[in-house]
């Protein structure tokens, strides 16, 4: 049997094709090539067109079909990852009314600080495990207060991923895993968040129907099947946030361990088996893919927003992209840990929720002309985004995390060995390098549903370890340099 799985990311939509007795990856397909556009009608706003989604995933499927050269009848199952936060808006015929607000919007943060205040700092996380902050729930009522003619059109609301299982199957559906991103989902009472309904007068008819996260969902339709070139029938039988997605993917699922990406932001997604809240809010906890009431399974997500994006920046001012990630590496290496005193605060990319939504700005400290140069720069670069991926473990580590092991994918930072040995040595873990991606781990789980394979573990426990960090033998350097880092960010936090 073969399987399908979707990344439906706001800069491409990508597909993945595996065969489920050998467990081999047939093929991966994007689409469009380069990246995505963004509509930005004023400062802070973030929207899509959900229609490019759709037209995007026909376009990968076709192409990965082409070049696999795989039977549309052979293919049993389809799963789907997503970009986390978005709203999607339909109307009684299944027609989108407005863009899509992703993940990135700022419009909604007022709404959501105003409901945490209204519906009380302990209630809200007792229940949610977050602030109605700027999520899903928070941007539905932007429109109703904004676009009032929109809103008394909506029949149903949804996430990203919903949107293109409606697409694909005809049925307009979500999961708990999703309500809980949205924060539309209540822990104590295993239903939907009435507390936050109720605040924002929103109507409960607006939830379609909730699925188990892995479950026949629905099946392609002849519209859909016509418009991708798969075969109607096929079921859809699991979908998740990217986030989430991204923990299955390398195989993370139970308590002690940790999902880690590197991209432009960083992401720590670490598992626990009760439900955990940060008192300020500096972390979200969310339904895993694995969540259920008898048995919960947590994700805390953190989220840094000033990690690869500060990178990038030095790549393109001080090396005016004459050198490549792997050559910014060897030249780094060149100048010992702590960069001869240089230490850079990565913080440049918006408000920090790890640092209480303050917007540090970022910083370079102890510069001193004589001495530095680009090598230092460029590992000063690389320890603080590091140093900042050790500040937020040490978060989670406050609400009761035990890290085992972190699983990152064969991309992005983690290919850096500077950066990765120092997160290693100072949280005195593993980091194990997974060949796998987000459309393929998608693919993998949509096989649990249809029996292709037992368990989830099963599903992901055939991937490729790539590489392995360890600790370094010493950690005195490490931990003087992140103590000297960290010593500058907390004064500047007071300021």
């Amino acid at each position: 049997m073969l399987l399908l799985g979707y990344d439906v990311g706001s800069s491409s939509i990508k597909a993945s094709l595996v065969d489920s007795a050998t467990g081999s990856t047939l093929g991966v397909a994007q689409h469009p090539e380069q990246e995505l556009g963004m509509i930005s009608h004023h400062p802070g706003w973030a929207e899509q067109d959900p229609a490019t989604w759709w037209n995007c995933i026909c376009e990968a499927t076709k192409k990965l079909l082409a070049k696999t050269g795989a039977d549309p009848e052979a293919i049993g199952a389809i799963g789907i990852a997503y970009q986390m936060h978005g709203l999607v808006t339909v109307d009684e015929n299944q027609e989108v009314l407005r863009p899509s607000i992703i993940w990135c919007d700022s419009r909604a943060v007022q709404i959501g600080d105003e409901a945490f205040e209204d519906i009380g700092a302990e209630k809200s996380l007792q229940h949610l495990l977050n602030s109605p902050g700027n999520f899903t729930a928070s941007k539905l009522k932007w429109v109703k207060e904004n676009e009032p003619d929109i809103y008394a059109r909506i029949a149903h609301i949804m996430l990203p991923g919903d949107y293109i299982a409606m697409k694909l199957t005809g049925e307009a559906s979500t999961t708990i895993s999703g309500l809980s991103e949205g924060i539309l989902w209540d822990f104590q009472e295993n239903d939907v968040a009435q507390l936050v309904l109720d605040q924002y007068g929103i109507d409960r008819a607006f939830i379609p129907t909730i699925h188990p996260t892995l479950s026949v969902q629905g099946k392609v339709t002849a519209q859909a099947a016509q418009a991708t070139g798969l075969r109607a029938g096929i079921p859809v039988t699991y979908r998740a946030g990217d986030q989430p997605n991204n923990a299955l993917s390398l195989n993370v699922f139970e308590p002690g361990e940790v999902a880690g990406t590197g991209g432009t932001s960083g992401v720590i997604y670490a598992v626990v088996d009760q439900p955990l809240y940060d008192k300020w809010s500096r972390v979200n906890g969310f339904a895993h893919v694995n969540y259920t009431k008898e048995n919960p399974r947590i994700g805390i997500l953190l989220c840094i927003n000033g990690a690869g994006i500060q990178y990038s920046w030095l790549k393109h001012q001080m090396t005016d992209g004459q050198l490549s990630y792997t050559e910014m590496e060897e030249v780094a290496a060149k100048v010992p840990i702590g960069a001869d005193g240089l230490s850079i605060l990565p913080f440049g990319n918006g408000a920090e929720r790890i640092l209480r939504n303050k917007d540090l700005g970022a910083h370079v400290d102890n510069l001193q002309f004589n001495r530095h140069n680009q090598a230092h720069l460029i590992r000063a670069a690389l320890e603080g985004v590091a140093f900042s991926f050790v500040y937020g473990v040490d978060i989670i580590k406050e609400m009761g995390l035990t890290m085992d092991v972190m699983r990152v994918g064969n991309d992005n930072m983690f290919q850096s060995q500077i950066f990765a040995e120092t997160i290693a040595t100072l949280l005195d873990s593993r980091i194990e390098v997974m060949e796998t991606t987000g459309a393929t781990g998608a693919a993998r789980a949509s096989g649990v549903a249809v029996g292709a394979f037992s368990s989830l573990q099963e599903a992901l426990g055939q991937l490729k370890l790539a590489h392995v960090y360890k600790p370094a033998a010493d950690k005195t350097a490490y931990e003087a340099a992140y103590a000297k880092w960290k010593k500058s960010l907390e004064s500047r936090l007071e300021e």
